[in-house]
């Protein structure tokens, strides 16, 4: 039998390199999607039976994957909170990917886990002592820390609920707002408490979780023998960026001695920027926490973290069976990597085997420091100020929200009355029109039962002039829809 041929790693990214820098700038306007069948053709074929050889692959990666892909760090693209990362948390992928393909053991890469869990904590506000571990993305890091609650609940009703599951007939309710991520309910599902164990607790004109309300809640599901588990704030929502009132959120949860949860994926980043952290406050009297580097960070996507004050819950809710193969033993002075397996981040959450993102954060932060990914934040902050103030200006815009975070929400309406059936109409046609003709991809929610057009300003590559031209493709598009 032969070995896998060698192909060296500078001749490989030469290969590529160049596609990934086109594909970047993004001014193809007719998108890959438009051409879906012709490189679908190409790429959807049979197992082949000998192998192309390194060249040949990489070539087709170039010119047919790369450059048919879905362009989230694009300029213009501003439809989801996730982004593409920025170039030196990409090459630190690319170096773990090789250098170190599982986080555990004695290396630079375990280390900075470590290293980069304590800076991301810092610049979120989180100075206080805390423990984190990172996941794949808000999905798991939810999970996780909505399982430290469960689990903190059912052990004040004399149960470890990770050791022998939930008590036949227990009912666990966690409270989250009526705007808050449905992951939220999945955690529950996936927890044993059942998405109907999520209670949606409205909004008010703001989009954010009502306390009087949910104080209300709480009282009744006590009163019927149900266990409050969690109460969960949002530090930025994914439809608007709202930001519910952690304070309020914080009184309710110590009067009922309930878990404070505060989902942050998007914005708590902004809480560590000196003009913005006010909108933060109560937000370090939560028990657990979320954050998304790959969102304001732009690590890449893959990357979340959490973080509890009691990792001890962590481990009681998810460690696994110990395994022979995992021990260890090393003792001080070490001579292998492998004499050590580091923090047993395997038994505080879901994954064993994971790659290293610790690095990708500890490359953003290293290259950026405080001040520069502060910047980053005030930028992306002032362009959706920028684009609602554009609305409110302009006779044929409208804005929908006062945006809290990087996140507007604006509509094309025209001078002629119409109601908000019509221009939900409209502006689905108009949305359809943009991202056919045009490089800007924002996105669409829901704001007071009006459509609006949604983008979200995280990216890495946006500029002002990104702000402008949004806005002005909006009123040329609308125009035209209008003069048919």
């Amino acid at each position: 039998m032969g070995v896998d041929s060698a192909f060296g790693l500078t001749e490989a990214t030469l290969e590529v390199l160049p596609a990934l820098e086109r594909w970047l700038e993004f001014t193809d306007v007719t998108g890959p999607a438009r051409r879906r069948d012709s490189w679908r053709a190409e790429l959807d074929t049979p197992l082949p039976e000998h192998g192309a050889g390194a060249r040949a692959t990489l070539a087709e990666l170039a010119e047919r994957v790369v450059a048919n892909g879905l362009p989230v760090g694009a300029p213009r693209f501003t439809g989801f909170i996730t982004t593409g990362p920025s170039a030196v948390p990409a090459i630190a992928q690319f170096a773990a990917a090789l250098a170190s393909p599982q986080r555990y053991a004695v290396s630079a890469f375990n280390l900075l886990e470590d290293v980069s869990l304590r800076w991301l904590a810092q610049i979120c506000g989180l100075d206080e002592p805390v423990a984190g571990i990172y996941s794949s993305g808000g999905s798991v890091a939810n999970l996780l820390a909505l399982g430290a609650a469960r689990q903190a609940a059912f052990e004040r009703r004399g149960v470890d609920v990770g050791r022998d599951g939930l008590p036949p007939g227990a009912r666990g309710r966690i409270y989250a707002s009526a705007e808050a991520h449905h992951t939220i309910q999945r955690a529950a599902a996936v927890l044993g408490l059942g998405r109907d164990g999520v209670r949606a607790v409205p909004v008010d004109g703001r989009q954010r979780i009502r306390p009087d309300l949910l104080a209300d809640m709480i009282g009744a599901d006590v009163a019927a023998g149900t266990a409050p588990v969690a109460v969960v704030g949002v530090a930025g929502t994914t439809n608007t960026g709202a930001i519910d009132p952690l304070n309020a959120l914080a009184d309710i949860a110590e009067r009922h001695d309930v878990w404070l949860h505060v989902d942050g994926a998007y914005g708590l980043p902004a809480a560590g920027v000196e003009e913005l952290a006010g909108r933060f406050d109560g937000m370090r009297r939560a028990q657990s926490w979320i954050v998304d580097p790959h969102k304001w960070l732009a690590t890449g996507v893959g990357c979340a973290a959490t973080y509890v004050r009691d990792p001890q819950l962590l481990h009681r809710c998810f460690t696994q069976t110990p395994a022979a193969y995992l021990a260890m033993p090393g003792q001080g002075a070490v001579a292998s990597p492998f004499e050590e397996f580091g923090v047993h981040y395997d038994d505080m959450g879901v994954e064993l085997s994971a790659p290293p993102r610790g690095v990708l954060v500890w490359a953003v932060l290293r290259e950026l420091g405080r001040a520069g990914l502060g910047e980053r934040i005030r930028r992306h902050v002032g362009y959706a100020r920028r684009l609602t103030e554009l609305a409110r200006d302009h006779p044929r815009l409208e804005a929908l929200t006062e945006p809290e975070l990087s996140v507007a929400c604006v509509r094309y309406r025209p001078l002629r009355p119409a109601d908000d059936a019509h221009l939900d109409r409209l502006n689905e046609e108009l949305l359809r029109r943009l991202w056919r003709t045009t490089g800007y991809l924002p996105t669409s929610t829901v704001v007071g039962g009006r459509f609006a057009i949604r983008p979200c300003f995280i990216g890495v590559r946006h500029d002002e002039a990104d702000v402008d031209g949004l806005a002005q493709r909006l009123v040329e598009l609308g125009d035209a829809l209008v003069a048919q």
